[in-house]
């Protein structure tokens, strides 16, 4: 645990109900520092009983959550925001205490991205626009057709260890200022960032109820997503989960990011540093435990040579270890899991012929900055989602194998494809499924007010800025007939 953080007040008690810790009624689980797997904390679990108590919270605070004005609500955002960048630094260390983040990284997070979703939800709500619409169905001026935006109510979010305090502010900045009450379900890898930044919400004006937090694993997420009063779910995780989670969701809105298989597409007229570049950090920001990880490298023929070598350099120049450490720029994987199924890859390509050449030694949770060379399409690292430090290098032909390995995996969250053609940009980009292509950008490259998502087993929706109160609130058309004109024509067309 980092020295600035003071454990005495931290809220490890595990449930958040009506504005209040409570401890969880399942015992508790601990969270462990991924750089030398020592407690961190032993967090309350919670029980079904305890998700059934901060559901019913949710829904009895959520009407007078939605009467509030937007105004009104819009200046709690802001609030929050404002609150939050005071706090951002213990938070951000925390942060590096649970996952592994560096601490530069963690900063980020907290100061450029997560704290500012709360002021961007503050605007998105004060500029979510209705529409009125012209009578088409009788010949008459009578008629007024209204629509505007009503809240779902209540709103489950399951966020991941990743980005804790980015992906859940995003979500539950918007979700909670379109007038819906959240029960909330982080990872239990990142449990106490988590829960620091909830802490600060009732400070920041939030009334007690609108959020909830419920502390655990894989069973209380699926409580929250089989909750009948729970009217919609925000999910970012597997695909395997997400699949389940849209199963039992048929009927109610929900938006899941998912999974991504990175394509990384270097043409033979690329800028080869500048793509260098961005492979770096699309292969080992954060360990590559990143949705947008750059998963597979595709290199022309012609450039492959020059490709290979200069990103050798560059990646034998990184500095792996301890994550609080100012000068660090990698540091280990957050999880057993994790480190487990980055060997299984690793170790599948090894056996089929790849050759490995890897920087640093595995230790603990620490695993190589990992470049693979001599790559099939049989591997499995280039069928499914690594997460880890590894760069698969495949030399290819032209842009159109490029094109038919990218979207052979069912999977299609972003793509980055590095050309000096806006031409041949602009086909390729077009011709790849992916929700977003970054054209000469890193796969790990997104804006906060553009929409952000995947296709196929990607996921489900689009979030960010103006796209997350599509999904969250539900339109309401308002039909008016101001009478005056009793013989008017009922019929739009005659003849029938």
């Amino acid at each position: 645990m980092n020295r600035h953080v003071n454990v005495s007040t931290l809220p490890t008690r595990g449930l958040l109900i009506n504005g209040a810790w409570e401890d969880g009624s399942a015992g508790t689980f601990e969270v462990r520092n991924p750089h030398d797997r020592s407690v961190l904390h032993q967090v309350g679990n919670c029980s079904l009983d305890d998700v059934d108590r901060a559901v019913a919270a949710a829904k009895a605070a959520q009407p007078a959550w939605a009467a509030i004005s937007n105004v009104g609500r819009a200046k709690i955002m802001r609030n929050i925001h404002r609150l939050f960048l005071e706090r951002a630094e213990p938070i951000a260390q925390m942060i590096t205490a649970e996952i592994g983040k560096t601490i530069t990284d963690a900063r980020e997070e907290v100061f450029e991205y997560s704290a500012p979703s709360w002021g961007k939800a503050a605007e998105e709500i004060l500029r979510h626009r209705g529409l009125s619409f012209p009578s088409t169905q009788e010949q008459t001026n009578n008629k007024r057709l209204v629509m505007n935006h009503r809240p779902l109510g209540v709103v489950s979010v399951i966020t991941p260890y990743n980005f804790p305090t980015d992906i859940s502010s995003i979500a539950l900045a918007h979700i909670i200022a379109a007038g819906n009450t959240v029960i909330w379900k982080p990872s239990e890898y990142s449990a106490i960032c988590c829960a620091m930044l909830a802490d600060l919400m009732k400070e920041a004006g939030l009334p007690d109820g609108v959020l909830n937090v419920v502390q655990g694993k894989g069973d209380v997420g699926n409580a929250l997503v089989e909750h009948s009063d729970v009217k919609g779910v925000f999910f970012t995780g597997s695909t395997r989960t997400g699949r389940g989670i849209a199963e039992k969701c048929a009927l109610r809105p929900h938006l899941l990011e998912l999974g991504g298989d990175g394509p990384f597409i270097i043409l033979e007229d690329a800028d080869i540093d500048a793509a260098v570049d961005g492979a770096i950090n699309g292969c080992f920001y954060y360990s590559g435990q990143v949705c947008t990880s750059a998963e597979r490298l595709l290199v022309h023929e012609a450039v492959y040579d020059e490709f290979v070598e200069k990103f050798r350099a560059k990646a034998r120049k990184l500095k792996i270890g301890d994550p609080s450490n100012e000068d660090t720029e990698m540091g280990p994987l957050c999880n057993e899991d994790t480190l487990s199924r980055v060997k299984s890859h690793v170790d599948d390509a090894r056996a089929k012929g790849a050759e490995i050449e890897q920087i640093g030694k595995e230790e603990g949770l620490y695993f190589p900055a990992t470049i693979l060379t001599n790559v099939t399409t049989d591997m499995k690292i280039m069928q499914e989602e690594t997460f880890g430090p590894v760069a698969p290098i495949m030399k290819i032909r032209d842009a159109e194998e490029a094109i038919e390995i990218a979207n052979s995996t069912g999977l299609g969250l972003i793509a980055s494809l590095w050309t000096r053609d806006l031409a041949t940009a602009w086909r390729v980009g077009e011709a790849l499924p992916h929700g977003s292509v970054n054209i000469n950008e890193t796969s790990n490259y997104w804006d906060q007010l553009a929409p952000f998502g995947g296709t196929g087993n990607s996921g489900v929706g689009r979030e960010l800025s103006q796209w997350f109160l599509q999904t969250f609130t539900e339109p309401k058309l308002l039909v008016f007939d101001l009478g005056g004109d009793a013989k008017y024509n009922r019929r739009a067309e005659g003849g029938w």
